[in-house]
């Protein structure tokens, strides 16, 4: 079949891969004169099945409450006058029901253990380089109540089949030596040896590179202006490569895989999806001092940021800001990814050189993102990833081109209706 992505970000072009992969003839659009250049850029470069953890959980409200005026949060609503946020809002806050917290959980861990899976073939059959480390991540807590949470959330984890072992102190800074100048501040950690750290963009962009090789179309600087439906079916996309005439893509399938941008093209045509940005932020900071900056992927749980060391980078990346589809950078949330680092790693990075960025990543309430047929019957969704588009963008896209492929995806996870 032809197939059309819409979006070439990690979630897009893996979904473009596998579906060249089983013999379609793709295509894929994308605003950007390249791949993996909103969400897929500078996020935090894990790996992490051991995040299966939901955002929506039972602690959740009352933290939203106590961080709701500080600016450098890690959750920061911003409340607008946007009944897409507050009807969002009021979905997250169902989603911290424990029942749902367990069962969102278990979904995650199923999709993101087979995506890694997924990601790791994918690696040795292309070679594909992107600055990876198989070393693990090392989620290590600074508070003696998180702690003994976590400690209750891995055994459920390890149910699900994630091997995720608590750590004391000083094993946690025997599997990563950079943290021993914070000895006194960690009570305890989580480490998943399993779990992987990688430069998301570079992969994307090889990605790109080996999938054109094989016959994989991308036309980069065209805005995605409609989805043309007649009946039950999408008849075209339309689409402006700046000439400044629409242009009609036909395809006899499409793929949404726009981020949070997918219900903006979604809702006209009357398909409504629980996707709402998170706008995030990330540093990129030279090494100055190697035997001083981590190799192993860390988890900050109080300041909920993330490490990952990219080649000569330490890339730094965390909070959240629910503020619609602004991604202007804020002076403070930057200055607190600073902060927190030089708190944990005083020598180890060249601070002034830091770079920053800001993203949006489609967050849904409970978390489990949105993948599968809809009712038009040759339009699938791949989207609503948050922070784990990067964990789940092999398995994601390796189980749409099934669905799309009329096969059985080989992952116990609920895609929506249509595919069950």
């Amino acid at each position: 079949m032809k197939v059309a992505v819409l979006g070439a970000g990690l979630i897009g072009t893996s979904t473009a891969w596998y579906l060249a992969l089983q013999g379609h003839e793709v295509t894929v659009v994308d605003r950007r004169e390249g791949a993996g250049l909103e969400t897929s850029y500078a996020n935090g470069g894990q790996i992490s099945v051991c995040h299966a953890e939901p955002w929506a959980n039972p602690d959740a409200p009352a933290k939203i409450v106590k961080w709701l005026w500080r600016d450098d949060s890690p959750l920061l609503f911003r409340l607008r006058m946007d009944p897409a946020q507050w009807l969002w809002g009021a979905r997250f806050l169902r989603e911290c029901q424990p029942a749902r917290t367990r069962e969102n959980m278990r979904t995650i861990v199923a999709l993101a253990l087979y995506s890694r899976a997924s990601l790791q073939q994918l690696r040795e059959e292309t070679g594909i380089q992107y600055d990876a480390l198989t070393r693990g991540i090392l989620h290590y807590y600074t508070e003696p109540r998180e702690f003994d949470r976590a400690v209750k959330a891995s055994a459920l984890m390890r149910e699900y089949g994630l091997d995720r072992e608590v750590k004391t102190t000083d094993e946690a800074i025997g599997i990563e030596p950079a943290l021993a100048g914070a000895r006194d501040r960690i009570v305890g950690a989580t480490y998943t040896a399993t779990d992987e750290s990688g430069d998301a963009h570079k992969f994307t962009r090889e990605l790109a590179r080996i999938a054109a090789e094989r016959g994989v179309r991308f036309l980069y600087g065209h805005t995605i202006e409609a989805i043309g439906t007649a009946g039950d079916q999408v008849v075209g996309v339309m689409v402006n490569g700046g000439t400044g005439a629409d242009e009609k893509l036909v395809a006899d399938a499409y793929v949404v895989a726009l981020g949070s941008y997918s219900p903006l093209l979604t809702g006209p045509i009357g398909i409504y999806i629980p996707v709402y940005p998170a706008k995030g932020y990330s540093a990129s900071i030279p090494v100055a001092r190697p035997d001083l900056a981590p190799t192993v992927s860390l988890t900050d749980d109080s300041a909920k940021l993330v490490f990952s060391r990219l080649g000569g980078r330490l890339r730094v990346a965390g909070t959240a800001e629910l503020a619609g589809y602004d991604t202007e950078l804020n002076a403070v949330r930057c200055e607190a990814l600073i902060r927190r680092t030089r708190e944990m790693f005083p020598e180890a990075l060249a601070y002034d050189a830091a770079t920053f960025w800001t993203g949006l990543r489609p967050l849904t309430p409970s978390n489990v993102p949105i993948i599968g047929p809809t009712r038009y019957r040759n339009l699938y969704l791949n989207t609503g990833h948050g922070t784990l588009g990067w964990t789940m963008a092999c398995g994601s896209g390796r189980a749409l081109a099934d669905i799309v492929s009329g096969r059985r995806p080989g992952v116990d996870f609920r895609f929506t209706e249509a595919a069950r």
